[in-house]
């Protein structure tokens, strides 16, 4: 960050409702506050932060210097269920203890003793219950989401502001034209029901390393197995017709995998269907399989493609279906990629992320989570309205999981949801473990291919196609 004296403010409002304001080119993303509510995280010159009405809850942090070798580093409680917390300390002990083992005991400072206005140097920025700002030195933020215990989540900001756009109300009328619209088709049915879980079981295993010709230990976006994970990705998405890039972000990450199918007719429109592939331990483990977190994502990804293949789809829109690294160190990958197609002014109609699908709780029932809080209402209730259409096993509901690579599209102003494995609270007891494997209780891959289906039949409503023989 460029700022010679930077003050940081947390907020309640969006940044599309400031435009005019000198706020707008202040922006850092939105960053969940550890209680599965979100704020916005704007950082700047004390004289535009301090000129907004705190008293509306906003809440101001004192002045900070930066220096060269500083990443800032949001970290919180993912929202997981009480059973999953119970086993660690609260989120401000652990904090505590954190901060302890990456600063000498008594080298930071707490912010509180720090109005606004005045320099400082501390480690820790802001801190609540459940959430906290720190700056650390660029090698520990590079690592911190192998450092931080399991349920907790990290995120680092970027280097530089992030213009931040509404949706256009066009984009939004056209996916609510397509809802209400909306009838069974019995070819997509047929093209939907045709997904393989045997297949979607090899697949997995090659990811996490289950299968013994895999060799993959991590999917951390900084350990090689990323980047076989990668290639066989590339691989298999170009098996099936697609034309597929590694498309490098930044120096150090695996790159995401970006994989195309051109429209059979001349379009410039785009729908996006996303996951991530990179995956993470926790204090310190070097085994980070991430099968559920977010394998099952990335299986939902290649079954629709390898039944593209099968069925001989072609698309009246043009399609991409791309696996993101770099999603456990903040949406890294995912932001870039939207920020770069924003700024080709690209035509994207609609994006849905998958993230974690296949844990299921026992005694549960098929489920379907979608976002309570961050993308587009038009393309949740769209997917809401499809599932019941196609996959009427799952019973769907609201998520307290967000954050995940669609914040990236909905930042940049593209419509945008995500799906996940269940309503309600995290409960998988193997997030962000190194027991999470697909051959274990409670990995559902009936809940994977139901809730593939619903990606992948949206994706057919809303692109157009027709079936070759």
């Amino acid at each position: 960050m460029s700022f010679s004296m930077l003050g940081l403010l947390l907020a309640t409002f969006q940044p599309t409702s400031l435009q005019d304001s000198c706020l707008s080119s202040r922006f850092y993303g939105i960053y969940n506050h550890g209680d599965a509510t979100t704020r916005s995280l704007f950082a700047g010159d004390l004289e535009c932060l301090t000129s907004f009405d705190f008293s509306r809850g906003d809440v101001a942090f004192a002045a900070y210097t930066p220096n060269s070798d500083d990443v800032l580093a949001w970290v919180y409680q993912a929202p997981v269920s009480e059973d999953l917390l119970s086993s660690y300390p609260p989120f401000p002990q652990a904090l505590d203890a954190f901060v302890d083992q990456i600063y000498p005991k008594g080298s930071y400072n707490d912010p509180s003793q720090h109005p606004i206005g005045s320099s400082w140097d501390g480690a820790i920025m802001y801190r609540s219950n459940s959430s906290a700002l720190l700056h650390v030195k660029s090698e520990i933020a590079r690592d911190i989401d192998t450092l931080i215990p399991p349920m907790w989540k990290a995120a680092l900001l970027p280097p530089s502001p992030i213009t931040s756009y509404p949706v256009p109300s066009d984009d939004v009328k056209r996916i609510k034209d397509v809802t209400s619209s909306l009838k069974f088709s019995p070819d997509i049915a047929a093209t939907v029901n045709s997904i393989s879980i045997p297949q979607m079981r090899n697949d997995i295993r090659f990811l996490t390393g289950e299968d013994d010709k895999s060799g993959i230990i991590s999917r951390h976006s900084f350990a090689e197995g990323s980047r076989v994970a990668a290639a066989w990705l590339r691989d298999r998405f170009e098996e099936t017709g697609a034309r597929c890039t590694l498309k490098s972000f930044s120096q150090g990450f695996a790159p995401n995998v970006i994989c195309r199918y051109d429209a059979d007719v001349k379009t410039n429109a785009t729908a996006i269907l996303g996951a991530h592939y990179d995956s993470r331990g926790s204090f310190g483990n070097t085994r980070a399989p991430g099968g559920d977190d977010d394998g099952s994502g990335t299986i939902s990804l290649l079954s629709i493609a390898r039944t593209i293949a099968s069925k001989n789809v072609k698309f009246h829109t043009n399609v991409e279906l791309v696996a993101f690294a770099g999603e456990e160190q903040g949406l890294v990958g995912s932001r870039a990629y939207a920020r770069e197609l924003r700024a080709a002014g690209a035509n994207v109609t609609m994006m849905i992320q998958a993230d974690m699908l296949a844990y299921r709780a026992p005694n549960e029932p098929l489920q379907l989570g979608l976002p309570e809080s961050i993308g587009t209402p038009a393309v949740v209730q769209l997917v809401s309205n499809v599932s019941a259409l196609y996959s009427p096993e799952l019973t769907v509901g609201f998520t307290k999981a967000c954050c995940s690579d669609h914040q990236s599209f909905h930042e940049q102003g593209f419509a945008s949801t995500q799906v996940f494995e269940r309503a309600g609270w995290i409960a998988d007891p193997m997030y962000h473990n190194s027991g999470d494997l697909s051959d274990r209780e409670g990995y559902d891959f009936e809940q994977v291919k139901a809730i593939a289906k619903v990606q992948f039949a949206t994706l057919l409503h809303v692109a157009g196609f027709a079936l070759g023989v």
